[in-house]
């Protein structure tokens, strides 16, 4: 199988239970709730991303024809001394990512050392072998992935409260304010939210506060 990748690039991870820790980003193109293309928003099941994943041009993309030449690739955007503590973090992420995620990749990232991760929107039955699965629920898609190592759930959201998803089987449960022109009002409420019910812990985009990609 061959891979889209929209872009491919270190930086430090912004979101969820593994802020601040170094990774590769490895960005599909592609996704199956908006096209990525503004024309497209007003009817698509996601309205709100704010992400590029359409195309391939983006700094460290392109068509990879293979797991081996992905996952090779992956290894060389790491700086010279990977770390000896603990394995290479690898976040795969899109666009959707389980559109072209499949065992072949995470067996050739394993093979080669790498910790494998994904940020999904929970529409896709994952292949095995995925070390941390974070779910992003939409509303509007059906969530097939009701399980794995993170929910972060971008907040608020009309018809996606947080009540919804309590009682699923996810090690940690985070609370994202919604970025946009609302942002501060939407970080007061989850910041509200979080406060009165301790269970969700309050995610901020902390690469977007620093800079970072």
């Amino acid at each position: 199988m061959s891979y889209a990748v929209k872009e491919m690039y270190y930086t430090l991870q912004g979101e969820g239970a593994n802020t601040g820790r170094a990774a590769v980003f490895v960005r599909f193109a592609g996704c199956n709730l908006w096209s990525g293309l503004e024309k497209d928003r007003a009817s698509a099941v996601c309205k709100f991303c704010d992400t590029d994943f359409v195309g391939v041009d983006g700094p460290g993309g392109g068509r990879f024809p293979d797991a081996i030449a992905l996952a090779l690739s992956i290894v060389n955007t790491w700086p010279t001394e990977l770390p000896q503590h603990a394995r290479p973090l690898v976040v795969f992420t899109g666009g959707e990512p389980l559109l072209q995620m499949d065992e072949a990749l995470i067996e050739a990232c394993h093979v080669r050392g790498l910790e494998v991760a994904i940020e999904t929107n929970g529409t896709r039955t994952p292949p095995a072998g995925i070390d941390w699965i974070c779910v992003s629920p939409k509303v509007g898609a059906e969530l097939v992935l009701t399980s794995g190592s993170e929910i972060k759930l971008v907040y608020p959201q009309d018809g996606g409260e947080p009540e919804l998803y309590q009682d699923l089987e996810f090690d940690h449960f985070f609370l994202q304010p919604m970025d946009g022109p609302d942002l501060a009002r939407n970080t007061s409420l989850a910041t509200q939210y979080c406060l009165a019910h301790p269970q969700w812990r309050l995610s901020l985009q902390t690469h977007k506060l620093l800079g970072l990609r």
